[in-house]
């Protein structure tokens, strides 16, 4: 058991840290703060994303910045319709003494940018989330684990969907959070074109460690939660499913596909997070209600009638909170 006097401390630390990693983000990244707090909530709950923006959104230089300041090494993988499992696992070669010796991909590092994921084919979709899932690679029967933490954030293009390959419900069902990137507001985009058209490179500090990291993902994991919170988290996601007794009209007249069960855990852990990077040591409804959106978003299918009549997934969500 760990004591809860040394828990709120760490909790207060947390608060703190988590703060000075927004002001080192924000040195480059500007006008994103809601993202830039969900792919931190993400890491910190040992998750991972999807973001789904237009190109040209910084979404590299965001995940880059953000490896920075976590003092975590980074990998860019660019998904494109060629792309083989071994070009992201790696795989084995022979020395010049015909010896088998295998060398690492990229996907051997703390984060990793999945460039446009669905340009590649379902096989290589694969490989990669099975590392998503279970921290190992194997190749040629032997396993290797992945160094820890180990987060991942795959981006697709919601414009061009010619040549693509859209990831199954069940493995988007892998993705903690669906982070929608929208355009930048007028005075945002004033501020990135000044500084990125200037001759001064804002430099990114360490602001925690990969032992930091782990230690805040496990403090995550202990905060305590009350059983009110829990039960509305499930009821939540219950309200999805068309088959729920508790699935109100707005469900059963839209909904093909509600959530499953992982839409609960992902519910109750990131409002762990999200109450303590608000400086509080222990969710509440509000804490779940704040982190729903991007949750559901990509677990809920909805009808024809839905895509008919223009009712967005967002919209929907906003009806069953």
């Amino acid at each position: 058991m760990s004591d809860s006097t040394s828990d709120v401390a760490l909790a207060d630390k947390f608060f703190e840290d988590f703060k000075k990693l927004k002001n080192e983000v924000s040195k480059v990244i500007i006008g994103q703060d809601e993202v830039v707090n969900l792919l931190l909530t993400s890491i910190f709950c040992q998750g991972h994303s999807l973001l789904v923006g237009v190109p040209g959104l910084a979404k590299t230089l965001l995940i880059q910045t953000i490896s920075q300041a976590l003092d975590l090494s980074f990998k860019r993988i660019q998904f494109t319709p060629d792309l083989m499992p071994s070009d992201i696992l790696g795989a084995e070669t022979i020395d010049k003494d015909r010896n088998f010796k295998f060398i690492k991909g990229p996907i051997f590092a703390n984060i990793i940018l999945a460039d446009e994921i669905n340009r590649t084919p379902p096989k290589t979709q694969a490989a990669l989330l099975e590392s998503m899932q279970e921290y190992t690679v194997t190749v040629a029967g032997q396993h290797f684990d992945l160094d820890r933490p180990f987060f991942v954030l795959a981006t697709q293009n919601p414009i061009e969907q010619e040549g693509t390959y859209p990831l199954p419900e069940a493995q988007l069902d892998r993705f903690l959070f669906n982070i929608t990137l929208t355009y930048p507001s007028f005075q945002s985009e004033v501020d990135i074109v000044k500084n990125t058209t200037s001759d001064v490179k804002n430099e990114v500090s360490h602001v925690l460690s990969a032992q930091n990291v782990i230690d805040y993902q496990k403090l995550v994991r202990r905060v305590p939660v009350a059983d009110n919170v829990v039960e509305y988290a499930v009821g939540l996601v219950h309200k999805t499913r068309i088959v729920s007794e508790s699935a109100p009209e707005i469900t059963k007249e839209y909904v093909e596909w509600g959530a499953g069960p992982r839409a609960s855990q992902s519910l109750v852990i990131a409002a762990k997070c999200h109450a303590l990077i608000n400086g509080k040591y222990s969710p509440d409804i509000e804490d779940v209600q704040a982190v729903a959106k991007p949750i559901l978003r990509h677990r809920i299918v909805r009808n024809f009638k839905a895509e008919a009549e223009g009712i967005t997934i967002d919209k929907l969500i906003e009806k069953l909170l």
